[in-house]
């Protein structure tokens, strides 16, 4: 990727370039110490006089209104604030017309910055104050007062805080009076511009030290630039946190969020006083110190899959490349590319206009369809369909170029949607909201409609990144998820009224992704890079959990590693360099999930007994208990030295019928309340209490005894042999009450029982459904 930049041969402006800022995608307003207000063109590179400011008005900063989100969300910016040296700030209409100008400061007004709602405005100044403002330009509070100035000002993502500049520290303050702030020292230098992206809500900062840096919320370093020859006098996210620009003397750099660098170019513009980005994120301009605007495009983007390599040749020419057959295509668009994204045989490109869906294996006629809105800001595939993310909302398509539906959800927000908060799988969409990021909306793909009770999935701690599976039945679709504290958890997406089961799988997980071909899960963690081959084994044996993961040393990677794709057994990740690095797994997991899935448990013990691997034989007893084949699992729990286990599923195979077979099952999965409820359904009432006896619920064991009035004899002999046992006096007064006057004889509570088995086993005899010890189908 690099940019690709261009000049004016002469300038359109007679002295240094203070500001610019977009209106729209096309169209950009450059602002001077000539006191002029200019209109720019970038597709045809002319400039036209807006307005002739006042001789005193010595312009500094410029922002446009922001365009809203959802419904309210306008094509263009129609206003914008330009601060000046005068203490003042302006409201200036698109057509030059100042429609309000505001005492602000004592001397200069060095930032003045709208909220992403455009509900507010953050001014701040040499006289070291920061002043938050009302729309119409009303002063609601002052923020902060220092004795040195502030140069540069940023909101966070929530509108709730605000970051500005002090000296070579960086301090962020929030709105509410008597909240606590955050102040650390940042530069060796004076700070000179700051930016704070409200997606991925990282902070960028750049000062006369001449190094740019990159934060997280809390003030920790993630990146830390060389030393540049000059200092770093502006720096600006792209809209969909991606990238940044950093702009010093005769110097403009394209960097990666991450903090490593794409391109550097040196063209002759002087300082680079400020960069803004355009809407869509294809292109940024640049205020020079020799009076020029430096327009600079985004070119070179690769997207690989499989056999096939992309790249974004010109705004709207992408070259194909088979590295098998060596064959090459060109694609012409009559828009400029916006988003493009290539995988599931497919690549799909969105321009400023139109969407475009290619299938790989023909580059000539490709399906066309016209956009809503024309910036799309995500693009996510999945076999089936892909999913668009613009201005106006969520729109899953077909590869048909159909609509199939458009989610919503309250306070929905699609300028601070991407891949990492958003997820889709055949039949899944997963959303992690803004307003609570504890909660994960997850939708029905072909309805748009809230899955299962409509209640979305709510954690204890907020949420950073999510991923659901890609394989397998829709009634089992896992999503997986990494909090705040860097703990990886994974839960079923599908829920009826029952409290989800949320399960800890990882700890101190820095990434993660599914793999494309079948469930297996990785991610780097703490200083390891981890395989799970089969997650779904907390819900089956979670002491087996440790035995089905595949772990390798990944100091090698650097600490801040992220995956960046999982297809069949190659991985990629990126190391905190900006270098790609491929991994290779052993296949055989791959091939039992296969075989798993087609019920050939021939096949998969062969392949077990063939590689004599302890991984494969763990996973291979969790896919046999979750798929209810006992003697599968009993071969490979023997395999692993699991004899306990070998026990019981022995133990499960002599029960008389196929419920109590059943709810043991479950029992050995750990999910004794639904066994429970099973027996009772069957009413096989005595052995739900002695499933309750035998895992000391005491209480519930009573109660059920009680309530269906039978074996409470049994109960209050068990639990009186469970306190002897101990040494123990009874002081539970339930318990006291039933022993009232009830002498325990043993030989009547084993004659009881053996008369319940009895029952048990003539209901079994009458039973239509034939028994099997192999296999029992659920």
């Amino acid at each position: 990727m690099r940019l690709k930049t261009s000049l004016l041969k002469e300038p359109k402006h007679q002295d240094v370039v203070s500001c610019v800022g977009w209106t729209a995608a096309d169209e950009l307003y450059s602002c001077s110490d000539d006191h002029q207000l200019l209109r720019w063109n970038p597709v045809t590179s002319e400039a036209t006089r807006v307005v002739k400011l006042p001789e005193e008005l010595y312009p500094l900063d410029l922002h446009c209104f922001p365009r809203g989100t959802g419904a309210k969300r306008q094509a263009r910016a129609e206003s914008f604030v330009l601060t000046s040296s005068d203490g003042k700030f302006h409201l200036i209409s698109k057509l030059g017309r100042v429609e309000k100008s505001v005492e602000a400061h004592s001397g200069a007004v060095l930032a003045g910055r709208w909220n992403y709602e455009g509900t507010a405005l953050v001014t701040a100044g040499e006289d070291g104050q920061v002043k938050i403002w009302s729309k119409s330009g009303m002063l609601r509070s002052t923020l902060a007062q220092q004795g040195t100035p502030v140069y540069s000002v940023s909101w966070a993502p929530d509108s709730d805080k605000v970051l500005y500049t002090s000296g070579k520290q960086l301090i962020i303050k929030p709105l509410q009076p008597n909240a606590k702030g955050l102040q650390w020292k940042a530069h060796d230098g004076l700070i000179l511009k700051t930016d704070w992206n409200s997606v991925n809500d990282l902070i960028l900062s750049a000062g006369e030290d001449c190094r740019y840096k990159v934060w997280d919320s809390f003030g920790r370093v993630l990146y830390n630039s060389q030393p540049h020859e000059y200092p770093l006098t502006s720096i600006a996210w792209a809209l969909d946190g991606e990238l940044f620009a950093v702009g010093s003397f005769n110097t403009l750099r394209l960097c990666d969020k991450t903090g490593w660098s794409y391109a550097l170019e040196k063209p002759s513009t002087g300082s680079i006083f400020a960069i803004s980005w355009s809407m869509d994120g294809t292109q940024l301009a640049g205020a020079c110190g020799n009076g020029h605007v430096i327009f600079a495009h985004v070119v070179e983007q690769h997207w690989k899959w499989k056999n096939l390599e992309i790249t974004l040749i010109k705004r709207r020419t992408m070259k194909v490349h088979n590295v098998t057959n060596d064959a090459v295509d060109v694609l012409e668009f009559r828009d400029r590319v916006i988003k493009a994204s290539l995988s599931q045989g497919h690549l799909v490109v969105a321009t400023s206009l139109q969407c475009y869906v290619f299938s790989t294996k023909n580059w000539n006629t490709p399906l066309i369809f016209d956009l809503k809105e024309g910036t799309v800001s995500l693009i996510l595939q999945a076999e089936r369909h892909f999913l668009l993310v613009d201005g106006g909302g969520l729109y899953l398509y077909s590869y048909e170029g159909r609509l199939i539906s458009s989610p919503k959800y309250p306070g929905l927000r699609t300028d601070v949607l991407n891949a990492r908060t958003v997820s889709l799988s055949n039949d899944t969409l997963a959303v992690k909201d803004k307003a609570d990021e504890k909660v994960i909306y997850i939708f029905e793909a072909l309805s748009g409609k809230p899955l299962g009770d409509g209640k979305p999935l709510t954690h204890t701690t907020e949420i950073v990144e999510i991923a659901l599976d890609q394989k397998g039945l829709t009634s089992e679709r896992k999503i997986a998820f990494i909090d705040k504290n860097r703990d990886l958890f994974i839960t079923s997406v599908k829920r009826f009224g029952k409290e989800q089961k949320i399960v800890k799988i990882g700890s101190m997980v820095q990434s993660l992704a599914w793999n494309d071909s079948c469930n297996i899960l990785c991610g780097i963690q703490d200083s390891r890079f981890t395989v799970w081959y089969y997650p779904n084994t907390v819900y089956v044996d979670k002491d087996l959990l440790p035995k089905t993961l595949y772990e390798k040393d990944a100091t090698e990677f650097s600490r801040s590693a992220q995956v960046v794709s999982f297809e069949g057994s190659r991985m990629t990740l990126r190391r905190a360099d900006g270098s790609l690095v491929h991994l290779q797994l052993p296949p055989y997991a791959a091939i039992l999930h296969l075989h798993a899935g087609t019920a050939r448990w021939d096949r998969g013990l062969r392949l077990c007994r063939f590689l004599k691997d302890q991984t494969l034989w763990a996973c291979l007893a969790a896919m046999a208990v979750a798929n209810k084949d006992m003697a599968t699992a009993e071969i490979a729990y023997a395999a692993i030295g699991e004899i306990d286990k070998v026990q019981y599923i022995n133990s499960i195979k002599d029960l008389p019928s196929k419920e109590s077979r059943l709810a043991h099952m479950l029992l050995f999965s750990g999910n004794s309340q639904e066994a429970e409820t099973l027996l009772l359904q069957a009413g096989l009432v005595y052995q739900a209490i002695q499933v309750n006896i035998n895992l000391y619920n005491w209480e519930r064991a009573l109660d059920l005894a009680v309530k269906h009035r039978t074996h409470v004899d049994t109960v209050l002999a068990y639990r009186q042999k469970f306190l002897e046992d101990f040494g123990k006096k009874e002081t539970n007064q339930r318990f006291l009450q039933y022993a009232e006057g009830l002498e325990v004889d043993w030989n009547k509570i084993k004659a009881k029982i053996e008369m319940e088995i009895a029952k048990e086993r003539e209901r079994a005899a009458a039973s239509p459904a034939v028994r099997t010890s192999v296999t029992v189908q659920q």
